[in-house]
């Protein structure tokens, strides 16, 4: 059996979806609105597919330590995944509202986390479902429970430790920010309580990406984007990190499809750099 691609087209779904074998999530959420992607959701999704709230499904409890989007205990992820149908054999795609910012928080903890080998992200989400003119359903589907065994890879995951240590040893750091450049530069900040950057990150909006039409670049395209960074970032050392852990995972697929080593997820991100009044923070260029 061949691996599927981890990003695929309307079209490539299409024939999926006759597939027992086929589990679509729909992934869409709001951070301003926490219930807008449950409202979106029972107002229309692909065929068949469940939902998955990235607060109370993707993501733990947050504690005064913990970034916004803290990962999941593992047993009670596998116990989620069950409950929607996933097991070991089923191919999972996973969708958003378009850019595939949000559903890549689901790929990279089934695909890389828990090393799940059936996972793809729809191009385009449900905007380019919708533009195919393919139909959607409001009901939610009666699936039956499955078994899933995959355990979670912990050496993929870089911790606040990691990033402080580095900086303390003056051994280099390769991280990469996935925010927009003005809050990276800390020239706004509509979500967390302080502005800026971790000393030593470079920038890589997820919106490079990219193309004009929302669709994500093909791989040569995403290969030359990672090109312009130096080589060390092709490493297994580089980490990726955003606010909360969620949109740095679209720069792993980035790195994935571009044939680029897999860069380890900064889990906690800004939202947990900042907890500590202590850790350096930088602004500017």
């Amino acid at each position: 059996m061949t691996t599927p691609a981890d990003l695929i087209s309307v079209a490539q779904l299409k024939t999926l979806l006759d597939s027992s074998h086929c589990r679509l999530v729909d992934c869409r959420f709001d951070l301003f609105d926490a219930a807008k992607g449950r409202r979106d959701y029972l107002s229309g999704h692909l065929p068949g597919a469940v939902h998955a709230d990235m607060d109370k499904d993707l993501a733990s409890e947050i504690t005064a330590e913990s970034g916004r989007h803290p990962l999941p205990d593992v047993e009670v992820f596998r116990s989620t995944l069950e409950a929607w149908g996933i097991g070991d054999e089923q191919h999972v795609v996973v969708y958003d509202y378009g850019n595939g910012s949000l559903a890549v928080r689901l790929w990279w903890m089934l695909s890389i986390w828990l090393g799940h080998a059936r996972v793809s992200v729809l191009n385009g989400g449900i905007a380019a479902w919708r533009g195919a003119g393919e139909p959607l359903e409001t009901a939610e589907p009666t699936i039956p429970c499955a078994e899933f065994t995959a355990t979670a890879e912990p050496t993929v995951i870089a911790t606040t430790e990691d990033i402080v240590a580095a900086i303390a040893g003056g051994t280099g750091l390769t991280l990469v920010d996935a925010r927009d450049p003005l809050r990276f530069r800390g020239e706004k900040e509509p979500v967390d309580t302080v502005a800026g950057r971790i000393p030593g990150a470079v920038n890589l909006p997820l919106s490079r990406n990219l193309g004009a039409d929302g669709l994500w670049l093909a791989a040569d395209e995403l290969a030359a984007v990672w090109a312009e960074f130096p080589d060390e970032m092709n490493a297994a050392s580089t980490i990726v990190m955003c606010g909360s852990g969620v949109t740095a995972c679209h720069l792993i697929l980035s790195a994935r499809l571009a044939g680029r080593a897999i860069p380890r997820l900064y889990v906690g991100s800004w939202s947990e750099w900042i907890r500590d009044e202590k850790r350096p923070v930088a602004t500017g260029d």
